[in-house]
């Protein structure tokens, strides 16, 4: 995933405030304050097993200000250090939390309440994208995380 410095945040898409947002059933629910730190899609395998689609798009935020309003999430650790949440009635997935980004949580985009509120800055894992998915929407591209093309 990306890291904060990582895409250049363009215009007000990602202006402050409160975002709300949660499952299909409506029984999780979040309240997100204050600007994002990031947005991306990310192609790889894991996010796409999870989530049954041919990528899946964040929204990262610090723990602080994200807060349960509804129902507690469930949740699976879907390999070392990764917590995938989720509706444990309507199985919708909510979050993704790893111990290589201990300080933030990573909100699925179109859980939000109004998910245009937030435009996605890039694209991860482009390495692990599949073949059949044409993209062309201008965005950065990486075939890791930002952090790995840093280092």
């Amino acid at each position: 995933m990306p890291n904060q410095e990582s895409f250049q945040h363009s215009g007000g898409q990602h202006s402050g405030g409160q975002r709300s947002g949660g499952c299909l059933c409506g029984a999780v629910r979040y309240l997100a304050e204050g600007a994002p730190l990031w947005s991306a899609h990310c192609h790889c395998r894991s996010c796409r097993r999870a989530t049954g689609s041919a990528m899946a798009t964040y929204v990262g935020y610090l723990r602080p200000q994200v807060r349960q309003t509804g129902a507690e999430p469930a949740s699976y650790a879907s390999s070392p250090g990764v917590v995938r949440r989720f509706c444990g009635r309507c199985g919708t997935p909510v979050s993704y939390e790893g111990e290589r980004w201990p300080d933030q949580i990573h909100l699925f985009l179109c859980t939000f309440d109004e998910p245009e509120s937030v435009q996605p800055e890039g694209h991860v894992y482009t390495a692990e994208q599949l073949s059949w998915l044409k993209l062309e929407d201008g965005l950065p591209r990486h075939a890791g995380t930002t952090s790995d093309d840093q280092g």
